[in-house]
Formats: structure tokens, sequence, C-alpha cells
């Protein structure tokens, strides 16, 4: 018999959790005890979460995802934004038609969205630099506190195109690892040129961040983990990897169906985990799985 562990701190992160309870809130508002379906649909623009299954989970309950394109057709309609955040773009195209905004941005990320154009207006003149995954939602909220101006970094080598004549300040999306933050503030730093000025401030959320060293302990008390993420999630792929680095036998699956015979091949103890994206009731469907594989 495998004896299986749910890491305790894996799931939802906060901001998510938030912006998913706003979702299930304003669904039951919608509907009435009388009906079967919402009375006027709730839109998401983009998927509330990096998780197929849990997007699936809450369509089925009237949640229905848009594309910016897809917005600028909406009138007098309810849009929730997702914990990731949106440019100030998002915002007067929403009061131009008349949607109502249902606003489930993470306290971090738009205290976050606040410092950067604090900066940018008070020194328009320094480079805004963003350390992010390009593209990402939240990064692109945040480059539109700068009007699009911001550089956004992916890792030291990027660093290089810099202007080290003027003036920097660097910034981080919030899911980043604090190393590679560590590495990038290093690096700008030895090469800023004098008078140019180089501010750095971290902004990696800790509840995230201190996930890896956790992530860590736990994939290398067992003899394999089975890590539960969708494949859009750029912070699944990080803690993933955290626990590929101390255990070879983790196994990257999207649900329960994704198990194999040959994950639980040889083995005593069995972990389960997830990224900041992963509902609890999956990880645990995928517990269920393994047991009724045993019991087989």
């Amino acid at each position: 018999m495998i004896k299986i562990e749910i890491d305790e701190n894996s799931g939802f992160c906060f901001g998510v959790t938030t912006a998913i309870r706003k979702a299930e809130e304003k669904l039951n508002i919608n509907s009435s005890a009388h009906q079967s379906t919402p009375t006027s649909p709730l839109y998401c623009l983009g998927d509330i979460v990096h998780n197929g299954m849990e997007c699936e989970r809450l369509r089925l309950l009237g949640l229905q995802s848009i594309d910016h394109q897809q917005l600028l057709t909406l009138r007098n309609s309810k849009v929730l934004l997702r914990a990731h955040g949106e440019p100030p773009a998002t915002y007067a195209i929403a009061r131009a038609n008349g949607i109502e905004i249902i606003d489930a941005t993470c306290p971090v990320v738009l205290q976050l969205q606040r410092r950067i154009r604090s900066q940018y207006e008070a020194n328009p003149e320094a480079q805004i630099v963003i350390f992010g995954k390009p593209g990402h939602a939240e990064v692109l909220g945040l480059v539109g506190q700068t009007e699009g101006h911001a550089i956004v970094l992916s890792n030291t080598e990027d660093a290089a195109r810099l202007d080290y004549s003027r003036d920097i300040r660097l910034f981080s999306q919030t899911t980043q690892p604090l190393a590679e933050f560590k590495k990038i503030v290093s690096y700008i730093s030895r090469h800023i040129q004098a008078p140019a000025t180089f501010e750095s401030f971290d902004t990696i959320c800790r509840q995230v961040s201190n996930r890896i060293p956790r992530m860590v302990e736990f994939a290398s008390r067992h003899d394999a983990v089975i890590f539960v993420c969708g494949n859009k999630s750029s912070n699944g792929r990080v803690l993933f990897n955290a626990c590929l680095s101390v255990n070879p036998r983790s196994y990257f699956v999207e649900g329960p169906k994704d198990i194999t015979p040959a994950m639980l091949s040889g083995i005593s103890t069995l972990g389960i985990c997830g990224a900041t994206s992963t509902p609890k009731w999956l990880m645990e469907q995928c517990r269920e799985e393994v047991r009724s594989r045993c019991n087989s």
C-alpha cells in the first residue's frame, strides 16, 4: 500500500481564492432560486485561473471567459477582472461601454501597479524595468501603468540591452523566483554608469516565493511526486522544476487521467502537490485515483 500525502502548502494563493469567491458570489446573485440559468451573463476577462478543469467547473456555473477583442463589443455587461490585474486601458473601455467591473485584482498586484505608476510619473525619463514573463497577463497590466514604455526582462541576458547611462528602476512580477531577481539586481548594479542611478524594488509575493523551499522539502521526503497543474501556469513550471531538482521521480499531470502505472511503480510513499492555480479538489481527485489503482 502506498502512503499518500497532499502538500498542505499547495493550492490557490490568496489572490486566486478571492477572485474565485467573487465569481461564485456574483453567479449566485445573478441566479434566482427558481431559475436554472443566470438572469444576465457574468464574463471574465481571460481564464480566471491557469487551470482548465477549474475553469470548466466555473463555466458550468455560468462564468464565460472572453478576450480583449470580445470586451470591445460588450455593452452594459458585467465583467470580472481576475487576480492578474489589467492596464488602465481596460478600465477606460469599460467606462465607455457601460460595463460594470467586478475587480478581483490581487491586492499585492494592485499595490505593485500603483508603485510602478508613481515611479513612472515621478521620473518619466527613467527606464522602468520589469522582471517577468513577456506577454503574461500580470506583466501586461504592469507595463500599462507606464503607457507601454516599461522594459520587460526575463533573465540577466536580457539586461544587456538596457541603457546604463540612464536611470533604471527595477520591479518584479509578483510570482517570479527571488534568486533570479537578485541576479538581475547584481548585474545592473555592476553596469550602471554614474551619474545615472539605479533602484530596485523587491515586489515578489512571499506567499508564492516561500513555496519553493517548502516544495523542495516536501518533494525530497517522498519516493515519487505527482505535481498537479494546468499547462498554462508559469508559476507551476517553476514549482515543478523545484520538485524535479531534488526528486527525479517528479511527474507533471493536469489531472487524474494523466497518472500512469509507471509513476506508481516500486514506491512506498507518494507526494501530491500543485501550483498557486491548482484547486485542492483536483489534488484530492488524484489521491483517490491512486488509491483506486492500489486497491484494484
